[in-house]
């Protein structure tokens, strides 16, 4: 009896080592320093705990404001998360090679099968994600994803654009984080459109090739700015009716940017051991946020 109870407190006490590891940017050299294990015996045990994928539970939440986003690492590995921006938790995860319509569609009617009411939805505007979305939640109110169109546009009109068409809608674009009101919405709206009443033949202008019978458009670049604004802009701020909306996937990016950052420090590991690592971080960051509301 004693024996055994000495082989549970020691195990348990592995296993804090194993999440210092995968959540707490220890090595493996300094965790070795601190519980006076050889590296080699601490690798044979967290590589055990990595071969156990752990158990995923949705968390109980109404009115779940998602938000959907994917992220590339090696080897056409992506991981795509639909995380509630709330309690700041992963209701599901999936990794594959790409944000698929098909995959996508299929998670969005599982988190609807456990029981998870989504009242909205934020994402960056992948047309496959915004299929499934539309198939499939078509009560939940769909937040295209501020800063993600922001960024976009500033890279196609660079820096420096070089007319003065894509100055201006440069200045545009970069007021549209800023929005908090109506009033504000409503005075950026107007400013948008009063641009294009104004550079509408420029953005239109086409060139011919006789000899291929094809056109395009000249000033492609600023015109996508633009179409892209376009056909986000029915869905851009939702936020402003509903504050539990968020009005950007950054809580995401900063998610992966972490989870990115504590892989790295373990440069080396296998393929199935990286994805094995990501599932545990997953679980463990939940285990971690769901202790705060139990």
């Amino acid at each position: 009896m004693f024996i055994r109870q000495h082989a549970g407190v020691r195990d348990k006490n592995r296993f804090v080592w194993f999440e210092d590891w995968i959540i707490g940017r220890q090595t493996i050299e300094q965790i070795s320093k601190e519980s006076g294990y050889p590296k080699r015996t601490l690798i044979r045990y967290f590589h055990a705990y990595l071969s156990k994928q752990p158990v995923f539970s949705v968390y109980p939440s109404e009115r779940v404001n998602l938000l959907i986003d994917g992220i590339y690492f090696n080897n056409d590995l992506c991981l795509v998360l639909y995380r509630d921006n709330t309690i700041k938790f992963t209701q599901l995860y999936r990794l594959t090679n790409g944000e698929w319509y098909e995959e996508l569609k299929e998670d969005l009617e599982n988190l609807l099968k456990l029981g998870v009411q989504i009242e909205s939805i934020t994402c960056d505007g992948h047309k496959a994600l915004l299929k499934a979305i539309r198939k499939v939640c078509k009560h939940a109110t769909l937040q295209r994803c501020l800063v993600h169109i922001q960024r976009m546009c500033k890279i196609w009109l660079t820096a420096r654009p070089q007319s003065q068409a894509g100055i201006e809608l440069r200045r545009i674009c970069a007021k549209l984080h800023l929005i908090k009101t109506s009033e504000e919405r409503d005075y950026w709206i107007v400013s948008l459109f009063r641009w294009h009443e104004q550079h509408k033949v420029f953005i239109n202008e086409k060139s011919f090739n006789a000899d291929s019978s094809r056109y395009w458009y000249k000033h492609k670049m600023v015109r996508r700015s633009f179409m892209v604004i376009k056909k986000a802009l029915p869905d851009m701020f939702r936020y402003i009716d509903n504050p539990r909306i968020p009005k950007t996937t950054n809580g995401l990016e900063s998610f992966f940017g972490h989870l990115k950052g504590n892989l790295n420090i373990h440069r080396g590991l296998s393929p199935s051991h990286r994805k094995e690592f990501i599932l545990w971080y997953l679980f463990l960051k939940n285990k971690q946020n769901g202790n705060r509301f139990s």
